[in-house]
Formats: structure tokens, sequence, C-alpha cells
């Protein structure tokens, strides 16, 4: 089954710390949500041999839409693209955007999964990230959202942020499971190019968080979790058993979809496109039949290698027989003979015929994965 991801990259105050594709809002979405419109009956061709089973809201700050736009939206892909076999339908949302009446309406519409943007119940914390809600207003916003209704539930968190100190982390995350959320996506801040965050460390106005803190406050995690009775089915991601993210687990799993909007990537399988990270020139170019997006045609290495980078994220792992299978003899030894240390080390579980990282592993995975990657040919 496949997915659709739609980018909103609107927002009414930018973040520190994010580095996704955002403007901020102008108020007036009417160009665009006709842009994503005519993206959508032009992409429909792009994935062709299976039926669309998620479709994910994503920003940016989807939930600065109204509710007349959001179901434009939705009709427009209902149309071109076809939603009678989706399952689940995510919105992402920020706490000061959520009402009864504003929740009812998505529920109306068939939306039946909520991210709500939480960061932290500090409110210093938020006032650094500059955040626009308060811990009072996510707390509100949460009650609201299961009053509407709605039974699938995830909440984002950020960790390592500067200043907050393991109790902090713990405190946040007691508060969290006490508001009833079955699914959790934690975060380390990562301080990226281009944000304010990256201005501010190169002024010397801002000190990443240690090493040995950072890892305390993982480990938390990984035990406040279980404890609440969360599995841990992607480094960052915990659900309860039956509310896994469906529409990131099939992403996770390889699994073709295609993004709608500005930044936003698709991939069958054997390609992947990007759409222009541009807003003006993402409308622009749909109006007048020019590409708005980059193609590439993914190698046999490639398609390995993306394999493998999504697969160790998951408790599922590398699944040999499918590596073995789909990548011929070549890529199994590769990956046997670049798993054996890790294994040694303990960072790595050999689980019959799966590759898992062991939670020591989780903490360096980005380390870990890169040893994977196969260099291209001649490279």
């Amino acid at each position: 089954m496949a997915g659709i991801y739609i980018h909103i990259p609107f927002c009414k105050k930018l973040c520190h710390y994010c580095d996704f594709y955002h403007v901020v809002s102008a108020g007036d979405h009417s160009e665009f949500i006709s842009a994503l419109g005519r993206e959508a009956e032009e992409r429909k061709s792009y994935i062709t041999s299976e039926k669309y089973s998620t479709l994910y809201i994503g920003g940016g700050t989807p939930s600065v839409l109204s509710p007349k736009e959001i179901a434009r939206i939705l009709t427009d892909i209902d149309t071109h693209l076809g939603l009678g076999s989706v399952e689940e339908i995510t919105i992402e949302v920020n706490p000061d955007d959520v009402t009864g009446s504003y929740m009812k309406d998505l529920k109306l519409m068939g939306i039946n999964r909520v991210s709500i943007g939480i960061q932290s119940w500090n409110d210093d914390d938020l006032i650094m990230l500059n955040r626009r809600h308060t811990a009072a207003q996510a707390k509100e916003a949460i009650r609201i959202i299961f009053s509407s209704g709605f039974e699938n539930v995830s909440a984002d968190l950020i960790y390592g942020i500067p200043g907050m100190k393991t109790e902090r982390w713990s405190e946040n995350l007691d508060i969290t499971f006490s508001t009833g959320i079955n699914h959790l996506s934690a975060y380390h801040l990562s301080i990226e190019p281009g944000t304010v965050f990256w201005k501010m460390k190169e002024k010397g106005l801002l000190n990443e968080t240690e090493e040995e803190e950072s890892i305390q406050q993982f480990n938390i995690l990984v035990d406040k979790t279980e404890e609440a009775g969360f599995i841990h089915y992607e480094i960052s991601n915990f659900g309860k058993p039956g509310f896994f993210s469906v529409h990131n687990t099939n992403y996770w799993k390889q699994a073709p979809y295609i993004g709608l909007g500005p930044s936003a990537h698709s991939f069958n399988g054997y390609s992947r496109q990007w759409n222009l990270s541009d807003i003006e020139k993402y409308i622009k170019f749909i109006r007048s039949g020019r590409d708005y997006y980059e193609r590439e045609e993914l190698d046999l290495r490639t398609r390995f290698n993306e394999y493998v980078m999504t697969s160790l994220r998951t408790m599922w792992g590398i699944d040999l027989d499918f590596a073995e299978k789909t990548f011929e003899k070549e890529g199994y030894d590769y990956i046997m003979n670049t798993a054996g240390k890790f294994i040694d080390y303990g960072l790595m579980k050999k689980n019959k015929n799966t590759l898992v990282l062991s939670n020591q592993g989780k903490l360096i995975s980005d380390n870990i994965i890169s040893e994977f990657m196969m260099p291209s040919q001649g490279g």
C-alpha cells in the first residue's frame, strides 16, 4: 500500500530550531491550494500499482488552514488520487490552533489521527524555542482533541534543549503520559544550518547539550516509555500496541509514496522526486506547465543504502532474507561483514534472520548507519 504526504508550508511564527521549508502565513492560501490540486492531478501516474492506505498532512503548520481549506484539499486529493482505501489520515496541529469546533470539523472530514506539537511542558523552554503556545494551552488542547472524538493522538517532544536537565526531561515525559496520548515522537534537538539556533551558536550565544547529558535523557526516554506501555518501534518513535504511525511505518519499510507541496519528496521504489523549496516558484511553475521538481533514478546501490538506512531505524531492522533476495549475494555479504564488529560490541543484535540495533546502538545510530552505506561504483 502507498502513502500520500502533503506539505503545508505555512506557519504563524518561525521556531528557532526548525529547518523544514516554511513561510509565514499570508492569510490567503487559495493559490497554494489550487496548485496542490493541480499537482495531485499531474502526479497520479507516478504510482500506478498500489492503492493508497495513508494520508499525512504535515508542515509547517497545517492547523493554520481553516476547516474549509482542508476540506477542499481532501476533496481534490480524493478526486485525483482516490481516498477510498485510505485507513489513516493524520494532521499535525499546533496547540493554540485547537478549538472544539475546529477539531470536530476535522473529525467529520474523516481525519482520524492527530499529531500535536508540544515540544516541552516548560514555558521557559517554549520561549527559548520560539513556540507560540504555553504549557497550559497544550494541556487544554489535548483534552479538547480527545473530547472531540479522536482516539489516535500523538505528541511531539524535544530533549537535549540547552539548559534542560534530566529532572525536567523526566517531568516532561510524566506529564505527557498523564494526558492519555498513545503515541510519542521524541527528538533530540539538532542545531541545523540556517536556523536561528545555528546563528546563535555561531555567535557564541548558544551551547549544545553535553553528550553525557544527552545520553542520560535518551535512557530516561527509553525507560519511561517502556514503563508507560509504549513500544520503541523506531529510534524517535514510541507507540502503544495498535497505535504505531502506519504512514511512517510504511515509509521506513520502503513503501511508495507521493509528496505534494513545496519541498515534498516522492518515491516509487525505483525513482525519487523532490519539489522546489520555494512556494512562489512552485505555484508559478505548476500554472505554466514547467517542471517544479527534480528526479533521480535509483540504481541498485542507492536502493540498498536507502533500505539499510530506513530499516536500521526500526525495531524490525534489516530483513536478511529480503536483502539477499533483493540485493543478491553482494548486498547480503556486505551487510554481514559490516555487522560483525557492531554485534561484537553489543551495538547490534542478530535475531534469527534480522539485524537490529541495541539500545546502546540507537544512541549512535547515525554513525552505525553511515558505515553500512555501500559506496557508489568507483567511489
